[in-house]
């Protein structure tokens, strides 16, 4: 099979090259694409468990732990004990966080614009749907 026809060569490849661009976007404010997709859940969604982050970014638990350490050493996220249940823990954005989100969100926007520039509305959705799809796929 030839690397043009490789899913995983498509998928690996295409995902590096956005993951390079998205780093050096985020690079200003502190910031890795994968602590931007924990920031985006708890902008949206408020206080979160780390078990809830994990399944939303679909990461597993060991992954979401370390990002979470490194994004509260950097002041970016606070981690309580659920008062409801002190065995659980939740996560919440921090004020500081909070100050760059305008900036960050607007660098995704600067991303998705950039690495869709050369696709049509109807193939970006395409696209989209066909990632989902791949992304929700039991194998």
């Amino acid at each position: 099979m030839e690397l043009k026809d490789c899913m995983n060569f498509l998928l690996s490849a295409s995902q590096n090259k956005v993951f390079k661009y998205f780093s050096k976007l985020l690079e200003g404010y502190g910031v890795t694409p994968a602590q931007y997709g924990v920031l985006n859940c708890l902008w949206r969604e408020g206080q979160l468990s780390p078990k809830q982050i994990g399944e939303m970014v679909y990461l597993e638990a060991p992954t979401v732990s370390g990002i979470l350490d490194k994004m509260q050493k950097a002041g970016l996220i606070e981690r309580t004990i659920d008062p409801n249940n002190r065995r659980n823990v939740l996560v919440m954005a921090t004020q500081k966080s909070e100050e760059i989100r305008d900036e960050v969100e607007a660098a995704t926007i600067k991303l998705n614009n950039q690495v869709l520039e050369n696709l049509t509305d109807n193939d970006t959705e395409v696209l989209k749907k066909a990632l989902e799809i791949i992304i929700k796929s039991d194998f």
